[in-house]
């Protein structure tokens, strides 16, 4: 619960959780009932919260510098710690593009898209303002690596000959009629292709089948020889987050592929990655929702799979700020300010009460 709420701060949260038990065992063993424990506890929470903001620090989301600094603050624990210089002003911009600065009280992190690939360093990694795929594009062999205003269009159906059902076998015996099935295939792929160019699509998306193959040799050579550049097997998880950046809509079957169902983009560019894997990358899109990409460039899988994880922490930290606009110490400084303004508290009230609140503050002094 805490790493999907804060994303960052898990040990803490665990011995504390631990040192609050403890106390719990103690209170109960000397007879409390769990309600009162529990309801003392809890307006011993509301106070920590009043203490704490006392002597927090208010910032601003347009002070980018404090907020950098927050985000350096995470990544200085983590393996990538040298690096954090270059992924917290990415962590931060990438947060502050997709909200509203005046009105924002939360932060959706699915509007950040976070691809990784192998090759480069990773002071290699930016922020791009658009979509990126850590995979090639199939065009024809002279087909330029950049595609200006691009049309591109995103389709949930397949591109290639549909099958019989699962137990079904078709036996063919003769020559011409395999030569039959071939010819009504080439036929069938190339009306779909051809439905697809009609509609001015110049860039086209396919999402990956588990039935079938979404595309085969023969559909993209087709596409290729009508100038459509294919990005192949994109994940059903992505497709929101697509749509919701180029502000197209998901074409389950070829007849609603129309002009009205494509995305436009300036430019659709193929980039290679230290020598090694391609990118696809799409930027000035027309009417672009709040999204954006950060392309992370690694040596191997297991540094990438850190740096992932990493940025998501960074990711995190910031949205918190976003929620509660407040900086406050470190150290274990928070918590024996807690554990001082409880126990003075706990002087003002009577009975059970007092006596569970003292219990949270010791609860609080496992920390420093």
């Amino acid at each position: 619960a805490q790493d999907v709420e804060a994303g960052d701060g898990t040990t803490s949260v665990v011995v504390l959780c631990g040192s609050l038990l403890q106390e719990a065992q103690k209170l109960l063993t000397k007879g409390l009932h769990p309600s009162v424990i529990s309801q003392a506890w809890g307006a011993a929470v509301n106070k920590a919260e009043t203490l704490l903001e006392e002597v927090a620090t208010p910032v601003k989301l347009s002070d980018r510098d404090k907020l950098i600094q927050a985000a350096k603050t995470s990544l200085s624990s983590k393996v990538i710690s040298q690096y954090a210089d270059t992924f917290a002003p990415i962590a931060v911009d990438s947060v502050l593009r997709v909200i509203n600065v005046e009105t924002a009280q939360n932060v959706d992190l699915n509007d950040i898209r976070i691809v990784t690939r192998v090759g480069g360093t990773m002071d290699d990694t930016e922020l791009v303002d658009g979509i990126v795929f850590g995979k090639g594009l199939n065009k024809a062999s002279s087909g330029a690596a950049v595609i200006e205003n691009a049309k591109i269009g995103l389709i949930q159906f397949c591109l290639s000959a549909p099958k019989t059902d699962i137990d079904n076998q078709v036996v063919v015996s003769e020559y011409s009629q395999m030569d039959r099935i071939l010819r009504e295939e080439r036929k069938y792929i190339l009306k779909l292709c051809k439905a697809i160019q009609k509609s001015g699509c110049n860039v086209l998306l396919v999402q990956k089948s588990i039935l079938r193959d979404a595309v085969n040799d023969l559909s993209l050579h087709f596409l290729a020889k009508l100038g459509i550049a294919v990005v192949p097997s994109i994940e059903r998880e992505d497709v929101e987050f697509i749509c919701k950046s180029l502000g197209c809509k998901p074409v389950a079957h070829i007849d609603q592929m129309k002009a009205d169902m494509l995305g436009s983009a300036a430019r659709v560019e193929e980039a290679t990655v230290g020598g090694k894997g391609r990118v696809v990358k799409i930027t000035g899109i027309k009417g672009q929702g709040k999204t954006c990409s950060i392309l992370v460039r690694g040596s191997n899988k297991v540094v990438l799979e850190e740096a992932d994880r990493s940025l998501h922490d960074a990711l995190c930290v910031v949205r918190c700020l976003v929620k509660k606009r407040f900086i406050i110490a470190g150290g274990g400084a928070p918590e024996v300010e807690v554990a001082h303004g409880l126990v003075k508290w706990s002087q003002t009230l009577t009975g059970q009460e007092s006596y569970c609140a003292r219990a949270f503050a010791s609860a609080m002094e496992v920390i420093p």
